[in-house]
């Protein structure tokens, strides 16, 4: 029997749906990658409730990367907290990333919370 001609199979219909929810998956990576965090606010998808959650998670990050390489300039203060803020931000990174990827909405520890003063 030919699969093209059964009308119960409906193969093209599964990838928009698919499509859709990957490129909300996508938007939310983005979101903890810096200043890629600009995308999924300009994006389509900047209404959608899970991609604003992490762009707002996201921008909380970049925030506080701004601040951390600012103090990574002071002589030998920076140079000793440079690499624990580093790894820091990179766990942080990885955390969002991991949420995103497992479809969850929760905050990053301890900046996280600090959001919900964005109102967007």
């Amino acid at each position: 029997m030919d699969t093209d001609s059964n009308p119960e199979q409906t193969p093209h219909q599964a990838p928009s749906t698919h499509s859709a929810d990957s490129n909300k998956i996508l938007m939310g990576i983005m979101a903890y990658l810096s200043i890629l965090v600009v995308v999924p606010l300009v994006s389509e998808h900047k209404n959608d409730p899970f991609v604003k959650f992490h762009a707002k998670q996201g921008l909380v990050l970049l925030i506080c990367e701004i601040i951390g390489w600012a103090l990574f300039k002071l002589p030998v203060f920076g140079w000793i907290l440079a690499p624990v803020l580093e790894l820091a931000f990179l766990i942080l990174i990885i955390i969002g990333i991991i949420n995103v990827v497992n479809k969850h909405t929760r905050e990053l520890p301890v900046i996280g919370h600090l959001a919900s003063n964005f109102k967007f």
